[in-house]
C-alpha cells in the first residue's frame, strides 16, 4: 500500500521497543529472565528471589509488586537516582511542579522538591539511593532522565523488603556475582532497563533522525521540524510538556504553510481567470 500526503508527523514515540542489556553469561541463567513489557503482575513468583535490573519507575513499581505476591525481590542500583513523593501539600507533585514553574526559575523549584523529598523521605543515601547533584527538573532537560515518583517501594526497602545491589558483574546458572564481589542466587532476573525509539528501522531517512538511537538529531526545542513536510511530536525527553510543546509548534508550522500555499492557488487562479477574459 502506497499513499501520498502533503505532510508526515512521526509520533512513535521514544519508548517504541524493549532496551534488552548485554549482562557476560545472561545466556546462561536456568531461571526465568523477563523485560518489563512482558511482566504482567508478580503472581507467579511468591516466594523465589527476583532480580530486578533498573531503578526507574517501571523497577520500583515491579518491585513492590513483587513484594504484594510474597516475592523477594532485590533491585539493581547502578547510578545515583531521584526519588520523589508522588504527592506533595496534597496535588501531585508533576502537577505542582509545572505549576510552581510558571512563576520560579528551575532551580528554585528543584530546591523546593528536594526539600519537600527531604522532609518526607529523609537522605535516601542512607538506603542505597544516592541523590545526583543536579537537581530532579534539570536533570531531566539535561538528559531526559525522569525522576522516581514514590508509590510505597521506599518503605519497603527502608524495612529490608527490598534489597539494594550494585551493577552485575556476570551470570551463571542461578547465581548472580555483584560488581562488589558478593554472589547470590535467584530463580528470576527482571529487566526494567527501558525503550528506545526504533524510527530508523521504519523510517527510510537518515537527515532528521539519527541511526544510533533513533532519536532527531537536532536537540530539543530545534528538533521537531525536518525537510520535504517531514515532523516529530513527542521525542524531546521532556514528557507530555515536550510533545505538547512540539505539537503547537507542527500545527501552526503546518497552518502557515496551508494559508501561503492557498493564497498562492487563488492568486493562480484569479491571474488565469482574468487572462481567460
Amino acid at each position: 500500500m502506497e499513499y501520498v500526503c502533503r505532510w508526515l508527523v512521526v509520533a512513535t514515540g521514544e519508548n517504541a521497543e524493549p532496551v534488552v542489556p548485554n549482562i557476560k553469561g545472561i545466556g546462561d541463567f536456568r531461571g526465568v529472565v523477563r523485560h518489563t513489557s512482558e511482566y504482567k503482575n508478580g503472581s507467579g513468583f511468591s516466594g523465589k528471589k527476583v532480580l530486578v535490573v533498573g531503578c526507574g519507575n517501571s523497577g520500583m513499581e515491579v518491585c513492590l509488586d513483587l513484594c504484594n505476591h510474597n516475592a523477594h525481590p532485590s533491585l539493581i542500583v547502578r547510578d545515583s537516582v531521584h526519588v520523589l513523593p508522588r504527592e506533595m501539600l496534597g496535588r501531585s507533585t508533576f502537577g505542582l511542579s509545572m505549576w510552581l514553574l510558571k512563576w520560579l526559575p528551575t532551580t528554585l523549584v528543584d530546591r523546593f522538591l528536594l526539600i519537600m523529598s527531604w522532609l518526607i523521605f529523609g537522605d535516601t543515601a542512607r538506603f542505597g539511593l544516592e541523590r545526583p547533584k543536579v537537581g530532579p527538573l534539570e536533570l531531566k532537560n539535561k538528559t531526559g532522565k525522569t525522576p522516581v515518583l514514590d508509590v510505597g517501594t521506599l518503605a519497603k526497602i527502608k524495612s529490608g523488603d527490598i534489597k539494594i545491589h550494585p551493577s552485575i558483574q556476570s551470570v551463571g546458572n542461578h547465581n548472580v556475582l555483584f560488581v562488589n564481589g558478593r554472589v547470590e542466587k535467584f530463580d528470576a532476573i527482571i529487566l526494567a532497563t527501558g525503550y528506545r525509539s526504533n524510527t530508523p528501522s521504519w523510517l527510510k531517512e537518515n537527515r532528521m533522525f539519527s541511526e544510533k538511537d533513533g532519536m532527531p538529531r537536532k536537540t530539543f526545542p530545534q528538533g521537531w521540524k525536518g525537510e520535504y513536510g517531514l515532523y516529530a511530536v513527542g521525542f524531546t525527553r521532556r514528557g507530555l510538556f515536550g510533545s505538547s510543546m512540539d505539537a503547537k509548534r507542527v500545527s501552526e508550522d503546518i497552518e502557515k504553510l496551508w494559508r501561503a500555499e492557498a493564497k498562492h492557488l487563488s492568486m493562480t487562479m484569479g491571474r488565469s481567470f482574468a487572462l481567460q477574459r
